[in-house]
């Protein structure tokens, strides 16, 4: 009988699979096992030295050398199933109450809950079980971070001066050999219980320490919770410019206690609401009549719900900002150049957001913008240099070739984005701001 080489190796693969089938359930029955120890113990699912570890000695099995590349993206892809089922594994109950939503990044997707009073059962949606590293600062109620700090295995607590000036090298350096000297290792995790300040320096410090450790987030304030507690950007200024050093570093896990925005001042409810009306504009109409029209202080849950889930499909589609996610953008091109000339007692972010936000809309949105910041206790006017604020834009990171990539908005809705020079800002600024901010 003539041999069949094409039925002979097909046959072979067939009781490879087979085997490799049988091998993958036994495989998957011991990481199941791993991930409740995990859970139990309160360790990170991540583990990237037992990965690499894991890669070298399989690897040395594989004596051709050109399957050796292919072999590795099996292995990898092997690792990565494993992950996704363990923390299928180890998900915490949903809240009883309030929303979860989840953030679809691949391997670093994370939830967020928002639900009233989850900041005092912390514990039942993050793995505390370990020592945590809590940044905060003076300017956050110390009952909110004790109340996490209880709920973890051990803690060290790390509170900065509240203000954008904290957000330095210098305090990202201090907060790096506190972190040493407190013992913090790999399986352990950082925590920011605060605004955006917080936020941003936190998570790059978690991002660069020992190359990486679990960050959760806990935002505290409306402007936090609405914007800068999703979306992995992290960040410290350096030498004047705002968010100049930074990394795409996602949490594990957000926590949204609208309860404590009982606290806040309603300067800081504003311009929070600013950053929601800025999101609403560009991608929800709905939600930018419900800022228009209702009393905010009445709907703040259904306001944070509408912001991020705009937010989440925004950064889902473009995780680290390389065309869509620009659109977040809207008001900060010029808005960041007004908040960098800002001295002691000036505008705030969200309140330097809402003027920027008004030269790049349309005539008649500009009009119905500006009555619904005035509504909302926001600014409408800037009487500063137009050539100074211009200068200011100039040293943002934003700018490519001498141009940057503005987004303009022609009615509710209905945006676009497109590469701007210098002058085309300057006179977009004059037209709404007029000739006094010469």
């Amino acid at each position: 009988m003539e041999r069949d080489p094409l039925r002979e190796n097909r046959a072979i693969i067939d009781r490879a699979d087979a085997e490799m089938a049988r091998l993958f359930a036994q495989r998957m029955a011991a990481v199941r096992e791993i991930a409740r120890y995990k859970r139990d113990q309160g360790l990170p699912i991540l583990d990237a030295g037992r990965e690499q570890e894991v890669l070298e000695r399989n690897l040395a099995h594989i004596q051709d050398e050109a399957l050796r590349g292919y072999y590795l993206r099996f292995l990898k892809s092997t690792m990565a199933v494993s992950r996704a089922y363990q923390r299928q594994l180890t998900a915490f109950d949903r809240p009883a109450e309030g929303q979860m939503l989840s953030v679809d990044l691949g391997e670093n997707s994370y939830e967020i809950v928002v639900e009233r009073g989850c900041i005092r059962r912390a514990g039942d949606y993050l793995a505390l079980r370990r020592r945590a590293f809590l940044v905060t600062d003076d300017g956050v109620p110390a009952g909110y971070v004790q109340a996490v700090a209880e709920q973890c295995g051990a803690w060290e607590i790390f509170r900065l001066p509240r203000g954008e000036q904290s957000k330095s090298f210098e305090n990202f350096r201090l907060m790096l050999s506190r972190m040493l000297a407190c013992g913090l290792s790999r399986s352990d995790c950082v925590i920011a219980v605060g605004g955006g300040m917080v936020g941003d320096l936190a998570g790059f410090a978690a991002a660069c320490y020992m190359r990486g450790v679990d960050f959760y987030s806990i935002p505290t304030t409306l402007l936090a919770q609405v914007d800068a507690s999703i979306g992995g950007k992290t960040a410290i200024d350096l030498e004047g410019i705002k968010n100049a050093a930074g990394a795409f570093y996602q949490p594990r896990r957000v926590l949204i206690d609208p309860d404590t925005l009982s606290t806040l001042p309603p300067r800081q409810i504003a311009s929070g609401l600013s950053e929601a009306l800025k999101m609403a504009l560009c991608l929800d109409p709905e939600g930018f009549s419900l800022l228009e029209e209702a009393r905010p202080e009445a709907h703040l849950d259904e306001i944070i719900l509408r912001a991020l889930r705009a937010k989440k499909g925004i950064v889902e589609r473009d995780e680290r900002e390389q065309g869509l996610r620009r659109v977040l953008n809207f008001g900060h091109t010029l808005g960041h150049g007004i908040e960098s000339l800002q001295g002691e007692g000036g505008l705030n972010h969200g309140e330097c957001v809402a003027l920027g936000m008004l030269p790049m809309c349309s005539g008649p949105l500009r009009e119905r913008l500006a009555k619904a910041l005035r509504r909302l206790g926001l600014p409408t006017a800037c009487a500063l240099s137009a050539d100074a604020v211009i200068r200011a834009v100039l040293h943002d990171k934003k700018l490519t070739g001498g141009q940057v990539h503005a987004v303009l908005a022609e009615d509710v809705g209905r945006y676009q984005i497109q590469p701007m020079t210098p002058d085309a800002l300057k006179a977009r600024y004059l037209a709404c701001f007029g000739e006094e901010g010469t």
